[in-house]
């Protein structure tokens, strides 16, 4: 076959397939289309050519398995090897020496706790170290309400709030906390620790904005963590940086789908022990927009003139702040914790925080307890002024008075935070461990003398992490828990003996 031959044998080919395509249904006009779209833009028609080539490729291409096993089979010899050279990651840190010597020396109080204590070794020593602020632990009254509840509800209800496990003494309580505080409602948690970092998840989601004080406490960070916000810090106390900061939220999410926002802050720091603006932190929320979530672990039946908290004292509404937050374990000598807030707040809660939801209800004898401490603050105000009496007395002893450490706590705090001062640190060059080793052996020197008091502790670092990546590093310092239980000189005398300990280490440390 020649040259002409062969194209003139292509060509009746080409003509031939050209009249099968034009006898398919619709043909016409896919030519139509292929002809019009050539004209108008050639490099499109070679484009959709490639693609429907590809596709053609793609499902003319052979199968294959992805069960197929292409890994390398291994022996039981060889498995049993590998198995005994794997060493698993551990969950935790392990003890320094420094800790293992704490924890075996760690004083053992043996009887209930008060102002005097007996320790395990017989020693009868000064408390300082607990949160018995009005000396309700022991106190007469309460215990036999308690053991008269005891007797009438039982150990505990074994069950959820919203199941079967709310009883009418739980109701009781929501409604004395509510009527406390002035606000519409409340819900009351079993745990103390786990009201907060329930209550933050329960209305913050991914995607939505917190912005925290750097200082806040291990259970406000929990509560974070779970709720898989977007976290902006300010500088601990620091209003300007927190009006910066909400600044900067509004203005990066201007052009961004509305989401819920929130600033979360402590009434009484746990880690610092000061005392929150709250005036300034309320005028900045309405300007920029923001929910607020006050936790007042530690100022609620500590500030105001009923201990009503940070809010009673600082005269600011209640109504001011969407969620209110606060423990019933500390100085209502109780148990559990509590939100207060508007009705929809609370309600909400009953089914979606996952600690009220899914633990047992508050045992009605601490229930019954918090009512009773409630009223006596509401009645009594003698035991606030006691307790502020017995602070002003230590701190005459201690922050004045030492050269080595001052206090960071406010005035009307009962508890005492005495940290190294930061000449001190600088002129010997302390590290973290190193000022925590000298806080310890202040701490053993305090109890040989009859006092016993503690230290500021917090979680320690997960494993790899950072202080760049905790974001805040806790400054080490001492624990003091001032209570109406010892009498003026026996505060004195009980500052004088800190004092000392303090003088004692430093000048042995030199």
């Amino acid at each position: 076959m020649d040259l002409q031959d062969a194209h003139g044998w292509l060509v009746d080919l080409l003509n031939e397939i050209s009249v099968q395509f034009q006898k398919v249904p619709g043909s016409a006009i896919f030519l139509r289309y292929v002809k019009s779209s050539y004209q108008n833009d050639p490099v499109r028609s070679a484009v959709e050519l490639f693609l429907f080539l590809f596709a053609v490729k793609y499902l003319l291409a052979p199968k294959y398995s992805t069960s197929k096993k292409s890994y390398v089979k291994l022996t039981d010899e060889e498995i049993d090897e590998l198995v005994d050279e794997w060493v698993p990651e551990p969950l935790v840190a392990p003890q320094t020496a420094f800790e293992e010597a704490e924890n075996e020396k760690r004083p053992v109080i043996v009887g209930p706790t008060g102002p005097k204590s007996k320790l395990a070794n017989g020693r009868i020593v000064t408390n300082v170290a607990s949160y018995n602020f009005y000396n309700l632990a022991g106190n007469e009254s309460l215990k036999e309400k308690a053991i008269q509840t005891l007797r009438t509800y039982g150990v505990g209800p074994c069950g959820p709030p919203g199941f079967y496990g709310t009883q009418d003494v739980h109701q009781k309580t929501e409604a004395d906390i509510s009527a406390h505080l002035g606000t519409t409602a409340c819900i009351v948690y079993a745990q103390a620790f786990s009201t907060i970092s329930s209550v933050i998840p329960a209305f913050s989601k991914r995607g939505d904005i917190i912005v925290a004080d750097k200082a806040v406490n291990f259970a406000i960070r929990k509560g974070m963590q779970i709720s898989r916000s977007s976290i902006r810090w300010y500088e601990h106390n620091d209003m300007m940086d927190l009006q910066n900061v909400l600044a900067s939220v509004v203005k990066e999410q201007a052009k961004k789908p509305l989401t819920r926002r929130f600033i979360i802050t402590e009434g009484l720091f746990e880690n610092v022990g000061d005392m929150v603006d709250l005036v300034k932190v309320v005028e900045l929320r309405h300007r920029y927009k923001f929910r607020l979530i006050l936790d007042e672990t530690w100022s609620f039946g500590v500030l105001g003139r009923t201990g009503a908290g940070v809010t009673e004292h600082q005269g600011v509404s209640v109504k001011e702040v969407d969620m209110l937050v606060g423990s019933l374990a500390g100085p209502l000598c109780a148990g559990g914790g509590f939100c207060a807030g508007s009705s929809e707040i609370v309600e909400h809660q009953r089914l979606s925080a996952s600690a009220y939801t899914f633990s047992a209800a508050l045992p009605a004898m601490l229930a019954t307890t918090a009512s009773e401490v409630l009223a006596m603050l509401e009645t009594n105000g003698e035991m606030l002024a006691l307790v502020r009496e017995n602070i002003k007395t230590m701190w005459a002893q201690l922050d004045p008075r030492s050269e080595w450490v001052h206090c960071t706590s406010a005035m009307e705090n009962p508890i005492m935070i005495l940290v190294l001062k930061a000449e001190v640190v600088a002129s010997r060059k302390l590290s973290i461990s190193e000022q925590e080793q000298l806080l310890q052996e202040m701490v053993d020197e305090a109890l040989a003398n009859g006092v016993m008091m503690t230290r500021l502790k917090s979680m320690p670092r997960g494993i790899h992490v950072t202080a760049k990546e905790v974001g805040w590093e806790l400054q080490p310092g001492l624990k003091v828990c001032l209570t109406l239980g010892l009498t003026r000189k026996e505060v004195e005398r009980t500052g004088t003996v800190i004092r000392h300990a303090i003088t004692k280490v430093m000048k042995a440390k030199r």
